[in-house]
């Protein structure tokens, strides 16, 4: 009598921690729901946090779990958002996976025993190549999941059919478009990209928006991304088995239910996993958080001088995420830094890359937190945090509204401008910054024709009168409509 085998998931999100982090709740919860064993494909720089995000998901008694739990870390994923060596890398290694081959993991030099060939792949909706090279192994075989890993209103414009308001399949219209005019295909995929026109966008669960208005930073990004990703990703959607939405539904069931209609007209299914939140005790959560950043002690010292002196909800927290910062206009956080020790609000800043300029300007602050990787800790907001300064990122989205933290959102690409729009206008659980923008941000509003002027003198006013009300009474009604968002979130965890 043979022993029956666990089926075996594969998931691979490219090196954006936002990507990633929600793809290790999903894998914990796989394993402890039924029998199966799960791959998870990682980088060099996240190898180490992978582990210790994981470790969250289980309390003492279930490391049974985590052997069924398989982190890969290819020795030539490099440490940024991967395309080149990254992909080949994700391919050496799906090879071995469909042949049923052990597996050499360069770090901590681990051997994975053969595992039965993957029945499916959740796969980061970026990952093409990865995706084409699934398809061509394996003859359609295989399962293939979108992972989708942000705001599903954003997947609309950027990548969804024009019958949505998307660009639909604009590799075509690129190749049409350098066909006809002699410039290069790359050229013009990365203008149809990254490069507004002043056209009005229009999608399901958003108001109308000028195009450039989902381009509110001058923020450099890789112009491979332009031209070998974005323009293939409709095509790479519209070939997967279906989609996996790490959203809460009650955030924006609007658009879950015209995304789940558009894969519905060609029968495959969407599914809603979120949010994707450790589902042990809190204890366990915060025990290996604090693994995740430095001088934790320190962090809990400071708390609990900012509670004892300023009271509770009193405390500013500041995050841009792992990838996003002012590059071009770095004058604009020290003028939203000016403001917040003028009001003297206490604060914690958690982007590192500020210190070495902080200290070489001279300029006056008060540094709590210095993580590359931070997050809002469980303990910051239990104990002192009033408001979330951040860029609007899904998961920092998810992580203050499960916390019941309203946010202020400095959005610089990606779905950061509408989850911005949603909610500083549309839900009225926070606020947003308009004059903190830079390059095509400083355009006309389309909802109200205003234009930023992007000055410090105006980011200085801006701030001032955002941070007054937040700290003040008109707060108030955005913190009950908070609350009751928050209690929706709760209902429909995993």
């Amino acid at each position: 009598m043979t022993t029956p085998q666990n089926k075996h998931v594969v998931g691979f999100a490219y090196q954006a921690w936002g990507h990633t982090r929600p793809l290790i709740a999903l894998a914990a919860h796989m394993v402890k729901l039924r029998p199966v064993d799960v791959t998870i494909v990682t980088t060099n720089a996240f190898y180490d946090r992978v582990n210790i995000e994981l470790a969250r998901h289980f309390e003492a008694g279930e490391e049974e779990y985590t052997q069924h739990s398989h982190i890969y870390r290819g020795r030539c994923l490099p440490e940024r958002l991967s395309l080149g060596d990254g992909d080949e890398a994700f391919k050496k290694l799906f090879k071995a996976l469909v042949s049923e081959e052990e597996v050499v993991c360069p770090r901590p030099a681990a051997i994975f025993p053969p595992l039965t060939k993957p029945q499916a792949v959740v796969l980061d909706f970026f990952a093409i190549k990865p995706f084409n090279y699934i398809q061509e192994l394996c003859n359609n075989t295989i399962k293939v999941y979108a992972w989708e890993s942000g705001m599903a209103t954003a997947m609309f414009h950027m990548f969804g059919p024009e019958s949505v308001g998307g660009r639909g399949n604009f590799r075509v219209k690129a190749e049409e478009e350098a066909q006809r005019s002699g410039r290069s295909s790359k050229e013009v995929a990365f203008e149809i990209a990254f490069q507004p026109k002043g056209e009005v966008v229009r999608v399901p669960a958003m108001p109308p928006m000028y195009d450039h208005e989902y381009l509110p930073q001058d923020f450099p990004l890789p112009e491979d991304i332009g031209y070998s990703v974005f323009p293939r990703v409709y095509e790479t959607f519209q070939a997967m088995d279906g989609m996996l939405l790490v959203t809460p539904e009650c955030y924006e069931p609007t658009a879950v239910a015209v995304i789940r209609s558009w894969f519905g007209e060609t029968g495959r299914e969407v599914h809603v996993c979120g949010p994707l939140l450790p589902a042990t005790s809190k204890e366990t959560a915060q025990a290996h958080g604090r693994k995740h950043v430095g001088g934790s002690s320190e962090i809990e010292e400071f708390l609990d001088t900012t509670l004892n002196s300023s009271g509770p909800k009193s405390l500013l927290y500041i995050s841009l995420g792992t990838v996003f910062w002012p590059v071009t206009k770095p004058q604009n956080i020290w003028a939203v830094l000016d403001v917040v020790m003028e009001l003297n609000i206490p604060f914690t800043e958690s982007v590192w890359a500020i210190l070495d300029v902080l200290m070489e300007l001279n300029i006056p602050f008060i540094l709590s937190h210095a993580s590359p990787f931070a997050k809002i800790p469980d303990e910051v907001t239990e104990k002192a945090t009033g408001w979330f300064i951040a860029h609007g990122g899904h998961n920092g989205v998810t992580d203050a509204i499960f916390a019941g933290v309203p946010q202020i959102v400095w959005p610089f690409s990606g779905d950061q401008p509408l989850n911005a729009v949603h909610i500083a206008d549309q839900l009225q659980i926070g606020y947003k910054l308009l004059e903190v923008r830079s390059g095509d941000g400083l355009k006309p509003i389309y909802r109200t024709g205003y234009m930023p002027k992007g000055t410090i003198e105006a980011i200085k006013a801006e701030v001032r009168d955002v941070l007054q009300k937040a700290f003040g009474e008109d707060s108030a009604k955005r913190r009950e409509r908070l609350e009751v968002l928050k209690k929706a979130v709760a209902r429909q965890r995993l």
